[in-house]
């Protein structure tokens, strides 16, 4: 399979030539923020696939806050920003080591140790605390899908690593989203599609996305979460000799009226999924 990064370079040659002279610009022409758009698009829509199959280590460390004031969620314009308020510190819930692994586009979680023990407890059977997943572009394709009809808004430029970055603030309505917020109450499984609103941050010369967070918007009260917001940061990670635009941290936080959550992850020891390993996709994947 060939790097992600020569693949990226060709398929989008013919925008990055056309985009360049607006790099240097402070403000870009609405042509300019357009052709960054569609360029972003065609890299993102083809992300999970140009993905070889792999394995990685996921540390999940899990918080959760008590007295907890509602944050509400209703959408705000830009940045789906950490939640604020609460009467109480964080209080350490616990610490998922997850077995992570990515095959044939779809992702697996095998809970693997628990506080630093060995554990066979299965990785959704978790009642306490928030588990996640897609965070290897599904949410990102989502955004990018034409079907969501994403509004874009420019709103700055910032240099990271010596990298020009455009930074848009966005939006999906929840007519066009598929976004599923899920709560388990009394034993019972409750989800809802949510609309939700962010931003995303990307590399003005390759059309990568190197960050981006998202907020649910109006919350159904049958879930009974005020807001829920993710942030997930992108970095190359090696696998097999080539290097992939990979996530490397991410971030979950749950607010509901009396209390919330938050899950912060790592992404490490990427490697090569190989024939003979098993994967179980759990019940109904």
């Amino acid at each position: 399979m060939e790097d992600l990064v020569n693949n990226s370079v060709l398929v989008l040659a013919g925008l990055l030539v056309s985009f360049a002279p607006a790099v240097q610009a402070q403000k870009p022409s609405a042509a300019d923020t357009a052709a960054l758009i569609e360029m972003t698009r065609a890299a993102t829509l083809a992300y999970s696939a140009s993905l070889p199959d792999f394995v990685c280590t996921e540390v999940i460390s899990r918080y959760r806050q008590v007295a907890a004031f509602a944050a509400p969620s209703a959408p705000v314009k830009g940045r789906a920003t950490a939640i604020s308020g609460g009467a109480e510190p964080w209080q350490s819930l616990d610490k998922l080591t997850v077995k992570l692994t990515y095959f044939q586009q779809q992702e697996a979680h095998q809970l693997m140790m628990l506080d630093g023990k060995p554990t066979t407890l299965e990785y959704d059977s978790l009642n306490d605390g928030a588990i996640i997943s897609g965070e290897f572009g599904g949410m990102l394709k989502s955004i990018f899908d034409p079907a969501s009809q994403t509004s874009f808004l420019w709103e700055h430029w910032k240099t990271e690593r010596g990298r020009r970055i455009a930074i848009f603030a966005y939006k999906v309505a929840a007519a066009n989203s598929d976004y599923s917020l899920e709560s388990r109450l009394a034993g019972s499984m409750r989800s809802a599609l949510v609309g939700y609103h962010g931003t995303v941050e990307i590399d003005s010369e390759t059309g990568r996305v190197l960050h981006f967070d998202h907020g649910a918007d109006r919350i159904p009260k049958e879930l009974e979460f005020t807001a829920v917001i993710t942030t997930i940061d992108y970095d190359f990670a090696e696998i097999a000799g080539h290097r992939y635009l990979l996530p490397a941290r991410s971030k979950i936080e749950m607010r509901s009226p009396m209390s919330a959550q938050k899950n912060e992850s790592e992404f490490r020891e990427y490697g090569k999924f190989e024939a003979s390993s098993s994967v179980n996709f759990g019940k109904g994947k």
